[in-house]
């Protein structure tokens, strides 16, 4: 990968005088010069995820510009350095390889002397044999009843990615029901446990190091219940697995070794559901339809890895985004899917985006003077126009947003559906467009007014199944890596994570303590001392 200040660039410089020209051009101005809008700024993926970006404040030399910044910046390249394995996560010295997991052909992947699709088989056939087991009642408890409960234990990527796709994929769900438990305040293990059965339940303890904090610590708690009720410690072989590169550490803390799900440090934890970590995922929806979601996914990964730029789904979302982010200055982008099976992608995006691309460092080991990733948020579109929509089509801040849409809802009201759906097209039209006329502002109340030109993408999908989601969730990962590459900065660490965890572990030696806390920061020292003396 090329190490190159963006801003340094010819045609991001040229991108800059483009932007000088045509800042105030108007979305409605541009539909009534171009009555073939839609089609020069929209795309087709396989008959299944349409595309809109007619809806923003680009023109077709914006585009042409942008895709010129992506080939000076060695966009393409960076993309076949990522499939090849080679070790562009530099700060760990680590490939960068979640594509691989999903990868369906026979060319060999070497890293580090390993054939690692080779590797990768012998784990999907290891959960591909599992998840059967367990979902045809041949795995049971040590009680011998068939298992009914699956608890995930897990924070972050070990948790998000498959509670997010097991949401959208509801439809799809067997018996088993699935808890995930994430949260480290005692209250949401304890909750769950309530819930299960012992004889019943398999815990599925998911950290690549098998050391982080939260999820340790709800295991612990979850294996002292299960031998409290059990009465016998051994009993534990048939109902904990773990999902971790760190074999010992498992072992230690009682799982067998036949039961470790082995992942790999070349795939990052928010990129990690198409791995052992999508056992969840296995055992829910079935491992033929986990397959689906991989080909998905997969699907996408061909179409980024070989498609030129100007036809290129993820490079044109990731563009548009830099083109408002750091031309427009805008700080924000909002997902805002029209389904509450989606509910939960924009959290999932959040991670994804901010955690990848929220740097201040470049790869030269420079402070950035220029912005790197907006802040990522949203909700689901009915939700949203009772809440931030006031914002979005009066207020003063340029946000730009992608509204996802789903053609086809077979099994729920035909109605309801459609009442969804016009809102979602009314709702990108009315940000777009607006009701402003010179006629009816003379004559209205201003308070009614809006102005439109609020820029939006209209993403449709043709439904809601396991191999359209795992495309989409890859369409935004591929993003993720351009802009990154664009700006120059490493996406795949997360070193801004550390600091909290090194300090908290000081701090709870300090709150165990009997005495007044006095050597951090005024703030920090009177907020600990004030929870100590009212939690007693």
């Amino acid at each position: 990968m090329k190490n190159i200040n963006p801003t340094k660039t010819f045609f991001w410089k040229k991108l800059q005088h483009h932007y000088n020209r045509v800042r105030k051009v108007k979305i409605q101005d541009l539909f009534k010069e171009d009555k073939s809008r839609f089609l020069k700024f929209s795309k087709n993926f396989r008959d299944i995820i349409w595309i809109d970006y007619s809806k923003n404040k680009i023109l077709e030399e914006t585009m042409k510009n942008l895709f010129n910044l992506s080939k000076e910046m060695d966009v393409k390249s960076a993309i076949n350095s990522m499939f090849n394995g080679e070790k562009i996560n530099k700060t760990e010295n680590r490939a960068v390889l979640h594509t691989a997991i999903r990868n369906r052909n026979k060319n060999k992947i070497i890293l580090d002397g390993i054939k690692i699709k080779e590797e990768v088989r012998k784990i999907f056939k290891k959960i591909e044999n599992f998840s059967e087991d367990v979902i045809a009642g041949n795995w049971r408890g040590y009680s011998g009843k068939r298992i009914t409960d699956i608890v995930n234990i897990g924070i972050g990527g070990s948790d998000l990615g498959p509670r997010m796709v097991l949401k959208s994929l509801k439809s799809y769900r067997n018996h088993l029901k699935i808890h995930f438990v994430y949260s480290s305040d005692g209250i949401h293990i304890f909750e769950t446990l309530k819930k299960i059965s012992h004889e019943t339940t398999l815990f599925l303890i998911s950290s690549k190091t098998f050391s982080t904090h939260e999820t340790i610590s709800n295991s612990e708690i979850a294996k002292n219940w299960f031998i409290s009720k059990s009465k016998n410690i051994k009993h534990m072989q048939l109902h904990f697995f773990a999902i971790s590169m760190n074999y010992k550490k498992s072992i230690e803390f009682g799982i067998e070794k036949k039961n470790i799900f082995k992942i790999f440090d070349w795939i990052g934890g928010r990129y990690s559901l198409w791995s052992s970590v999508g056992l969840s995922i296995a055992l829910s929806i079935g491992f033929k339809n986990f397959e689906n979601l991989l080909d998905g996914a997969y699907a996408m990964d061909n179409h980024f890895l070989n498609t030129t730029e100007s036809d290129n789904i993820p490079i044109i979302l990731a563009l548009i985004s830099i083109w408002y982010n750091n031309f427009f200055r805008s700080e924000t982008e909002v997902i805002l899917p029209y389904s509450q099976r989606l509910s939960l992608l924009p959290t999932y995006l959040q991670q994804c985006l901010m955690e990848s691309n929220g740097k201040s460092v470049d790869r030269l080991g420079n402070f950035i003077k220029y912005q790197t990733c907006p802040i990522i948020w949203g909700e689901t579109g009915t939700n949203f126009q009772h809440s931030f929509c006031q914002l979005m089509h009066q207020g003063k801040k340029l946000i730009p947003c992608d509204f996802i849409g789903v053609i086809q809802n077979p099994g729920f009201s035909e109605k309801c559906h459609e009442e969804t759906m016009s809102n979602f097209f009314s709702q990108t039209r009315a940000l777009a467009f607006g009701n402003f006329s010179k006629k009816s502002t003379k004559n209205s109340n201003l308070y009614k007014v809006l102005f439109g030109n609020r820029p939006s993408n209209s993403i449709l999908l043709k439904k809601i199944d396991p191999y359209t989601i795992g495309a989409l969730i890859s369409m935004y990962e591929h993003k993720t890596f351009v802009q990154g590459v664009i700006w120059n900065i490493y996406s795949f660490d997360q070193w801004g994570v550390e600091l909290g965890k090194k300090l908290s572990f000081q701090i709870l030696s300090d709150i165990r303590n009997n005495k007044e806390i006095d050597n951090y920061d005024d703030s920090t020292n009177n907020i600990i001392n004030l929870y100590k003396k009212f939690k007693k």
